[in-house]
């Protein structure tokens, strides 16, 4: 087959990782296999028949020049630090594509590791599906996002709530270097390692800052830069990660680990889908606060580089990442003001855009719509759009565009989607594969994710959100 793996990783200390082989499986069966992506890889799959297909991405047959470890990392888990690592994923290694780009190739779900403590190693059907098609939604979205290649059911059962079809999930991502990882090298094995995955993450990822004079300052500001701008693009499409533990925080800032991930309808900024939020930490409005607070444990975790004295280290960690906050609400308004057609907000926009979220919150508006609406300049009848309330706010919001009303056009059409995964739409398609073996609802959904900025007709199923469909709706881990 067509790899052209390398594994730089594994030149760093074996503290950061571990030599581990994916645990075969009883009679595995590609059912999700994403050809584009493929080719963007440089893989040419057409002349391979399923059945060797089926074994590689279940990891049965190993790739010529792969070298399967699971990293190690740690991280805050709802605000608790604990040690953690690859419990269920095997990172076969980075392939380097026809341009020269490097992406991790991990199978996740391919059985134990020294770090999965009581799991199976294993992943059930709907959770790998769900992975599939949320990141490769986001990836339309225009989102940063790892990606999936491949999903392969085992032919074994893997026991959650209930007994489920066990399945593999061959990830695709600039890397798997978290924040986490930084926390691990931090606080165990006594630093020693800081400074070699320091040396490697800005070589894999941030060369440009090789001649800065602070690096591990550069460093870190670099990745603070690339959070705020995913966090803003998840604000601006209503996407909620659901469990925004520090392991989970990208070092290249991309979206990962999508397991209790949702997409909200009816804006609230406390809309919480995951089942183990209890507390609503992770709420779709507490995003960027929580983005705040992991970067936070970054700056600790990168202190013994960034300066000698701890205290000198701190007062400059401190000043950098003070500077979140004022960064994020600039980035959170001109997003916005996009979303309105607005090219350049002033600071009295704030209240324009401030008014319409109150509004929605108030009666329920649902997020992707309103925007989709006030992008046509179509409102459905006897809605509560024709509220009077709302009707006012059009009015300053037209004048407020006026002067350009086809750049403000533009504006909306690249920012607002016509087409997000509607839950209700995910969990039929999921239910369908998952439980009855009927992959066409998932496929279809597919299908009509990769457009999501095309308002054509005829999309209304897609669009449209049943009343009261998130009454007690959760999603799940799948650990």
């Amino acid at each position: 087959m067509t790899w052209n793996l390398e594994n730089t990783y594994q030149q760093l200390p074996e503290a950061l990782f571990s030599t581990i082989h994916p645990t075969p499986v009883k009679s595995p069966q590609l059912i999700v296999l994403n050809h584009s992506l493929a080719k963007e890889l440089g893989l040419d799959l057409e002349k391979y028949d399923t059945a060797t297909l089926s074994a590689v991405f279940s990891g049965n047959q190993l790739p010529t020049d792969a070298k399967p470890m699971a990293q190690a990392y740690a991280g805050h888990q709802f605000g608790q630090f604990t040690m953690l690592g690859d419990g269920r994923a095997i990172l076969l290694g980075e392939q380097v594509t026809p341009e020269g780009k490097r992406f991790d190739i991990q199978l996740k779900g391919s059985g134990r590791t020294p770090y999965s403590r009581n799991g199976d190693g294993r992943a059930h059907l709907s959770a790998m599906l769900r992975e599939y098609l949320i990141s490769e939604a986001m990836h339309y979205l225009g989102i940063p996002t790892s990606r999936s290649l491949a999903v392969v059911v085992t032919g074994e059962p893997v026991y959650r709530e209930v007994i489920r079809a066990g399945a593999i999930l061959t990830r695709v991502a600039e890397s798997h270097i978290r924040v986490g990882t930084f926390e691990y090298a931090r606080n165990f094995h006594n630093g020693q390692y800081l400074k070699d995955l320091l040396q490697y993450s800005i070589a894999r990822h941030y060369p440009e800052l090789d001649e800065t004079e602070n690096k591990a300052l550069a460093f870190f500001e670099a990745v603070m830069d690339k959070q705020l701008d995913l966090i803003t693009d998840w604000m601006r499409v209503g996407f909620i990660h659901g469990v925004m533990n520090t392991d989970n925080m990208s070092i290249p800032g991309e979206t990962i680990d999508y397991g209790p991930c949702a997409f909200m309808n009816s804006y609230d900024p406390m809309t919480v889908f995951s089942s183990i939020d209890t507390q609503g930490r992770y709420a779709y409005g507490n995003q960027p606060f929580i983005a705040h607070w992991n970067l936070g444990c970054l700056a600790s975790a990168l202190l013994p580089e960034i300066a000698p004295v701890t205290e000198d280290a701190l007062k400059i960690a401190r000043e950098s990442i003070s500077r979140f906050p004022k960064d994020y609400e600039s980035k959170w308004l001109e997003m916005m003001g996009r979303k309105l057609g607005i090219e350049t907000t002033k600071p009295s926009d704030k209240a324009l855009i401030d008014d319409l979220l109150h509004w929605m919150k108030n009666n329920k508006a649902d997020y992707t719509n309103t925007f989709l609406y006030l992008r046509r300049n179509e409102f459905p009848k006897d809605s509560i759009y024709e509220k009077p309330e709302f009707k006012g706010w059009l009015l300053l919001w037209r004048d407020r565009i006026s002067n350009n009303r086809e750049k403000a056009q533009h504006l909306m059409d690249a920012n607002n989607p016509a087409i997000i995964p509607r839950n209700h739409l995910v969990e039929e398609a999921l239910d369908a594969a998952s439980i009855h073996g009927d992959l066409k609802p998932f496929q279809e959904l597919l299908e009509v994710l990769q457009n999501p900025y095309e308002d054509r007709p005829g999309m209304d199923k897609y669009q449209e959100v049943p009343g009261e469909v998130d009454a007690g709706y959760q999603t799940f881990c799948g650990t």
